[in-house]
């Protein structure tokens, strides 16, 4: 194990330039992943600290709490960072975010050696062995949203309970074919919201088992997460033989692409078709959608407020807290 490794020995073990371990520390999204991972091997074998890192950890802190998520893709995050920056205005700690879109896992895996933070909060994305490894071994104190995973504290929520909410709702209105809009795609999606979406779809499928009924695999459909591949799907979905009267939709940018699908057919909404999405985003107020309200800016504030106390008690224990959720009725249903 090599002491004060420097740039030049991290090159030298991973087989590559100076120049493309430089590019992986500061551009980590410009870099090959296999290469990216041989080049994160290195500096973890060889314990190398980048020279302005080294300068910060002698110091007793930086005062930046580093926030990653897919902003840029989902704008319910925006709502989630604004918790956070509350919970942060009056602590002298300044955010740094990191939109997880335009770097794929490289930004997170690297974020333990190259980003000056006390902290981090990574909102719903996937978190590798690997990944996960890398921040508990380089001692960065991290808080995962909408997502759970051992050694690690986190505010989540329950997809099963909110699937079921929903399930019993159109069970009481008197429903009875149903159909589910979640999100998927032939290509593997950086967002765990994928993984998210098939959670809920096994939620809804149960729940309405429970009310002796049952969702169809033929009324199942996975998109990629925009408005026209979601009405696209509602069409396929609204054009079957034995039309589904309720859908729900993984969330509420899916459960618009519903909307105008049945629009699209003069379906008249809710006698033909019910729709429920998940979030009750402003979208949802919008559009006057029914939909499972999730607490984005609480979820925020209680993240960072987390990572402040085990920030200032490093023994302090983990926490892992569920936050609740609450089905809103407006008029498509």
């Amino acid at each position: 194990m090599a002491k004060n490794a420097t740039i030049y020995d991290v090159a030298a073990h991973a087989g590559v330039s100076i120049g493309t371990v430089s590019l992986a520390l500061n551009s980590p999204a410009r870099v090959r992943e296999s290469t990216l991972a041989r080049i994160n091997a290195a500096i973890d074998e060889l314990q190398f600290v980048p020279k302005a890192e080294a300068v910060s950890r002698a110091r007793r802190g930086v005062r930046r709490i580093g926030v990653i998520a897919p902003f840029g893709t989902y704008p319910s995050f925006g709502r989630r960072l604004n918790g956070v920056l509350a919970a942060l205005r009056d602590q002298d700690y300044e955010a740094v975010v990191f939109d997880h879109e335009g770097a794929g896992t490289s930004l997170l895996a690297s974020l333990p050696v190259t980003r000056r933070l006390d902290g981090l909060i990574v909102m719903s994305l996937p978190l590798g062995d690997a990944i996960a490894e890398r921040l508990l071994d380089g001692n960065l104190t991290t808080v995962l949203v909408e997502l759970d995973r051992p050694g690690f504290s986190a505010v989540t929520i329950d997809d099963l309970e909110g699937s079921q909410l929903v399930a019993d709702y159109l069970a009481r209105r008197g429903q009875t074919c149903f159909a589910y809009l979640g999100e998927g795609g032939t290509k593997p999606h950086l967002h765990d919201q994928i993984l998210q979406s098939e959670r809920r779809l096994l939620g809804f499928r149960a729940a309405l088992e429970q009310h002796d009924q049952k969702l169809e695999d033929t009324h199942v459909r996975l998109v990629r997460h925009n408005l026209t591949e979601a009405t696209a799907a509602a069409g396929e979905l609204l054009d079957l033989r034995d039309r589904p009267t309720a859908v729900f939709a993984h969330d509420d940018v899916l459960a618009s692409g519903v909307l105008r699908a049945a629009r699209q057919r003069s379906l008249t909404v809710p006698d033909e078709v019910a729709v429920v999405g998940f979030d009750d985003s402003e979208l949802a107020e919008h559009l006057d959608l029914t939909s499972v309200r999730q607490p984005f800016e609480e979820s925020g504030k209680l993240a960072a407020e987390i990572l402040l106390s085990q920030l200032r008690d490093g023994d302090r224990s983990l926490q892992r807290v569920a936050l609740k959720l609450e089905l809103i009725e407006r008029s498509t249903t």
